[in-house]
Order: structure tokens, then C-alpha cells, then sequence
């Protein structure tokens, strides 16, 4: 489901999904892995060993995908099968990083992409023993805190994740998604915030703003990155509606495509409509035009239509009302 559908349905999505790395290191954790010595043999070995496991990832992944289109035909393996399978799979990528591992026990970034993989297959236990591993080798990559952070953020202990997203930040304080995960942690958690911190609400929600801003101000064409900081205001009580409003229209300007564009009209839209600024809604609403958004432009369109009648005091139709 797109994530402005999930947004307007209720669901305050503010949250960052832990960044499963999976192997890919690089890409996910928002950290660049400099490869000391491309012809030294453990780090070709390391890197064949990465690419074994993104590919059988990659194959499992299309495994699921079309195992859900098959079962949406009334099709498809059971469980069972689909998960022996995908275990048959991924068993030479453990046995890799197992082999790997007993001759290099001492190599940091390979404890870090088993602990992801494992992360990944929900050995979560093992998975932080491997990733902790990395992190006592390597105390200065940023990317083990972050993870072991993505951990703690969604297991406890929480206040274990703000410290570690911190050192996280401390060591790469250009990395946007640092800021991002410390950003929609605080957010989500504002009563363990709010003792770690030693802040009130409102300071709660002015630390995961202003560093959402930090994380956008490193990665400003970012549409998703944008898109939740707008989100976060959902949450605020009373809303910041300005801010609010400024924080979706900057979002449409990096917004990808029409789809995206027509999302940011709808928030806008019910945002402007508690603001009372009819004319405005009723503008935006008519620029969405997706069938994709045709249920929750209807209700907007109903609640205007209802809103509007109560400004005007009258129960005539809102638009003979404006006349």
C-alpha cells in the first residue's frame, strides 16, 4: 500500500524500516565501505562472498513475489514448501560466512553483514551477537552502531538505541539516514525520550524535527526522507499547521511523479481543510485525478461540503453558499 494511503487511513508512519543490510553494507547503512586492497585474496573472498549472498537474496525475494501473486490466483506452494525452499536456498551463504568467519575471526565487516543476513532470515539473537562482534572489532564504523541501533529501536532496550545512533552520527555526521532512524526513534518513543533526554513533549518533538531537518538539509531530493518529516506532524498536538504546510509543499517540490505529486495534494488538502482555507482544498482536490485516490479525495470532498456548510451557517449547498 502506498504510503500516503497508510498515513490518511491512521496509521502514522514516521518509522524507518531497520536497515537490513543483507550484505549490502554500502547502500543501506549510508556508509562507504573503502576496500583496502581489491587483489588481496581475503578481500576478494570477503566480496564474492557478498555477492553469493545478494544473489541468493535477490532469488528469494522474486520467490516471495511471485508466491504472492500465485496465491492471489488461488495458486501457489504451502508454507512449508516455500520455506524449506528458501532455507535450501540460503544455507551455502551461512555455511559461507561460517567458513569465512572461522579463518578470519577478526574481520569486522564480515561479522557485520552475517549479523545482517541473519537479521534478515529473524535469527535475531545470533544476528546482534554478530553485529556487536563487529562493533567491538571496528568501533569506528559507523554503520554497526546504526544497525545494532535499528535493533535496539524495535527490541529494547530503546534508550540503547538513541545512545548508539548517536555515536552513529559522532562518527558520520554526513550520513542523512543517521539522523533520519535517531529522528523517527525519538518520534515514535517520546516517553523514553523524554527520561533519556531529560525534555518535556513539545522539546521531544522539536529534537525529531530539527533532526529530520539535519537529514533532509544532507539529502534534499529526497522524496521519502521529506515525506516523513511532513508526516511526523500528524502527531503533534496541537498541529503545527504552517509548519505543517511548509513541510508538504517542500515535499512536492522533489516529489518523483504524478502519483506521488497527487499524494502530497491529499495531505495537503485535509490539513488545509482543519485550517478552514476551503478555497484552497477545494483547488488541490481538484488537481488529484488518480483512481488511487479516489476514496480518500471522496471523503475530504465530504467533509469540505460539511465544513463549509457549518462556516456559512446555512444548510444550503456549499457552493450556492459561496456565492
Amino acid at each position: 500500500m502506498d504510503s500516503f494511503l497508510i498515513g490518511l487511513l491512521g496509521a502514522l508512519v514516521a518509522t524507518n524500516p531497520p536497515v537490513a543490510l543483507s550484505n549490502l553494507v554500502a547502500r543501506t547503512a549510508g556508509v562507504s565501505i573503502t576496500v583496502p586492497n581489491p587483489i588481496d585474496p581475503i578481500e576478494k573472498d570477503y566480496q564474492t562472498l557478498l555477492e553469493m549472498d545478494d544473489a541468493a537474496q535477490e532469488e528469494v525475494d522474486q520467490w516471495i513475489r511471485d508466491e504472492t501473486a500465485f496465491r492471489e490466483q488461488g495458486a501457489g506452494l504451502s508454507d512449508a514448501t516455500l520455506r524449506a525452499r528458501i532455507e535450501q536456498r540460503l544455507k551455502p551463504v551461512r555455511d559461507g560466512y561460517e567458513g569465512f568467519l572461522r579463518q578470519h575471526a577478526d574481520h569486522a565487516r564480515a561479522h557485520l553483514a552475517y549479523g545482517s543476513f541473519l537479521m534478515e532470515i529473524h535469527e535475531e539473537e545470533e544476528a546482534v551477537k554478530q553485529m556487536e562482534k563487529s562493533r567491538e572489532l571496528d568501533p569506528k564504523n559507523p554503520a554497526a552502531w546504526n544497525n545494532l541501533a535499528n535493533y535496539y529501536g524495535h527490541r529494547s532496550p530503546v534508550e540503547k538505541s538513541f545512545e548508539y545512533y548517536a555515536k552513529a552520527i559522532e562518527l558520520n555526521p554526513n550520513e542523512p539516514v543517521y539522523y533520519q532512524n535517531l529522528a523517527t526513534t525519538v518520534f515514535l518513543f517520546r516517553p523514553a525520550a523524554k527520561e533519556f533526554y531529560k525534555i518535556d513533549e513539545p522539546q521531544v518533538f522539536d529534537k525529531a524535527l530539527d533532526l529530520y531537518r539535519k537529514a533532509i538539509k544532507l539529502d534534499p531530493d529526497n522524496f521519502v526522507l521529506s515525506s516523513d518529516y511532513a508526516m511526523s506532524f500528524y502527531g503533534i498536538r496541537p498541529m503545527r499547521t504552517a509548519d505543517a504546510i511548509a513541510a508538504w509543499e517542500s515535499a512536492l517540490k522533489v516529489a518523483p511523479d504524478d502519483k506521488e505529486r497527487e499524494g502530497v495534494y491529499i495531505h495537503l488538502a485535509r490539513i488545509k481543510l482543519n485550517a478552514e482555507r476551503f478555497e484552497e482544498v477545494h483547488r488541490l482536490l481538484n488537481s488529484v485525478t488518480n483512481e488511487m485516490y479516489a476514496s480518500l479525495k471522496n471523503r475530504l470532498l465530504r467533509n469540505l461540503e460539511r465544513q463549509e456548510k457549518a462556516a456559512t451557517g446555512t444548510n444550503a449547498p456549499a457552493q450556492e453558499a459561496n456565492k
